[in-house]
Order: C-alpha cells, then structure tokens, then sequence
C-alpha cells in the first residue's frame, strides 16, 4: 500500500477528495487539519446544539491511500495537471509500513477505574490486583466503553449506592454497550432492563451481560414496562429533555433518577424539564459534564 499526501486550501478539499475516490482509484482518503498543533489551528466544531464556526480548515491535509505506487504517481500527474487544482501540493508520496492493527487497537484500552475496587477491563488485560467487581468489556459497535467521563460518573454513583438488598428492578435506557445494566447487575440489581433505539446495541447488551455472566433482559424501548427502583440514562441533554415524562413515569416512589450526557451549562435546563415530577441535583461534575440525580418521594 502507498499513501499519496497532499494539501489543499479549504474551498478545493471535497473537490480533490471526490477526484481521488472517484476518478483516480484511491482506496480511501483522509483529511486532517494542516496546521493542528500551530498558533494557526482553528476549532471547526461547535458545542452540542450549536453551528460550527466554520465549514473546515483552512489548509488541510489529504492522505489517499493507493495499492500500487505506480497508481498513486499518476494520480497525482493527473491531478496536478488539472487547472482548477493549481493550489494543491504533492507533500509525499510513501510506503505504508506493515502494522499489527490488533495490538494496536488494544494498546489504546487500558483498564479503567471507576474506583478503587471496581473497573473496566478489556479482555486482554488482566484485572488489577484490588478489584473486587470487574466488567469485562471490549471496544465494540456500540457507544460506552467506560472512557468517558458520563460512563464514570453513573458507574461510580451505581458502586457508591449499592446495598446489601440491591434494587429489585433497574431500567437503562439507552443502553449502548449495555455497560450501567452490567453495573448494576454486578452491584446488586435483581431484575435489569435495558433498552436502546439501535438494534446494535441491543445485540451487544446481551453478548457483553453473557460474557460478564449476569443477567440483564435487553431490547426496544417498548421492553421497559412499570416502575423502577433505580432508572439511568446516559443519553445527551436533548433526548433526556424530550424523555422526561416517560422517564419520570418509570420511577418507583423512594427510587432514583440517574441522569448523563448533560454539559453543565445544560444543567438548568434539565433541572426545569424534570421539576413536575422531581428535583434534580448535580452529584458530581468531571471534565464539563454533571451527572444529576433526584430521589423521588416515598408514597404518601
């Protein structure tokens, strides 16, 4: 394999990749900022819900991936020669080196404390010596490896509420990896919903509750019936917005809402969405995100 690297000014980057793809056999083509790390580098991404500063970078690099050396040298004749591609620029054209993508894809997941005595672990990993509750995950097609401050926060807040008698029914919704239903499986939690929109996820909630040898019923939405001792969602703001009545409505009285995917400028407004039904507190804050959480009341 040959990498044909090129950079381009903003205006002429989708052009030169359709003509890569398209026109000039490229297996794949890859952009990237050509001045990141510099006092030129410029954030085209907004905050969630807000327009992006701008449509891309202002010079950027395109690295075309060829099978043949001799296809990616004329790839880049013919592009050159095109009169509308006059500002783009040939910055190398070399040898892919042979990877061991396996071991290189794990070397980025390395097990993860939620605490002291509780942790994610890959399955090519060991568990460390002080872990007492272990899920066993790997990095899969759905989102929640543990990584993410949101994850943290709710698998944290399940191992620092558990109890003796565990909670007789836990619903996750939006279950991705089905990673909290697993937690709380581990942590006490006798009959365990989880649910998600994306059948994806569904199917690796069941092989990663299998693999770590608990049990948690997953499927749609439509699976999550009555009321719940403990209901979590590590969705984002929006949909938990959206999802406050039918969530609410899930809550057994003396049960808990546990509430992710929430920046703290959000927080307000996730505070007002829930206040008909309860009131939502933030329990813990790491890296922008909160995880808020709310008892609701004993029946009266």
């Amino acid at each position: 394999m040959f990498e044909l690297v090129l950079v381009a000014p903003e205006a002429l980057v989708e052009s030169v990749s359709e003509a890569l793809m398209n026109e000039l056999e490229a297996l794949s083509v890859s952009v990237e900022d050509a001045d990141a790390d510099t006092d030129e580098e410029r954030a085209i991404f907004g905050e969630p819900g807000l327009p992006a500063p701008r449509a891309g970078w202002q010079r950027s690099v395109l690295t075309a991936l060829f099978e043949h050396e001799d296809t990616a040298t004329e790839a880049a004749t013919l592009l050159l020669a095109q009169e509308w591609a006059h500002d783009v620029h040939v910055q190398a054209l070399r040898e892919v080196q042979p990877q061991d993508w396996v071991r290189l894809t794990q070397s980025q997941f390395s097990p993860v404390e939620i605490t002291s005595e509780f942790w994610i672990v890959p399955s090519w990993h060991e568990p460390p010596a002080q872990a007492r509750r272990v899920i066993r995950l790997d990095p899969g097609l759905a989102f929640g490896t543990g990584t993410h401050p949101t994850t943290r926060m709710c698998l944290r807040w399940i191992a620092r509420h558990a109890s003796p008698q565990g909670w007789s029914r836990v619903l996750d919704y939006g279950c991705g990896s089905g990673i909290l239903a697993i937690g709380a499986a581990l942590h006490g939690g006798q009959c365990v919903d989880a649910v998600d929109i994306d059948p994806a996820a569904v199917e690796a909630t069941r092989a990663n509750a299998q693999a770590n040898a608990v049990a948690v019923q997953a499927g749609l939405p439509e699976l999550a019936y009555g009321r719940y001792e403990l209901v979590l969602a590590n969705i984002l703001a929006t949909p938990l917005k959206l999802l406050a009545p039918l969530l609410a409505a899930h809550v057994a009285p003396g049960g808990h809402l546990v509430l992710a995917g929430i920046l703290e400028r959000q927080a307000q407004e996730l505070q007002s969405a829930y206040a008909p039904w309860c009131a939502l507190e933030v329990s813990e804050r790491e890296e922008g995100w909160v995880l808020m959480t709310a008892r609701f009341g004993e029946p009266t």
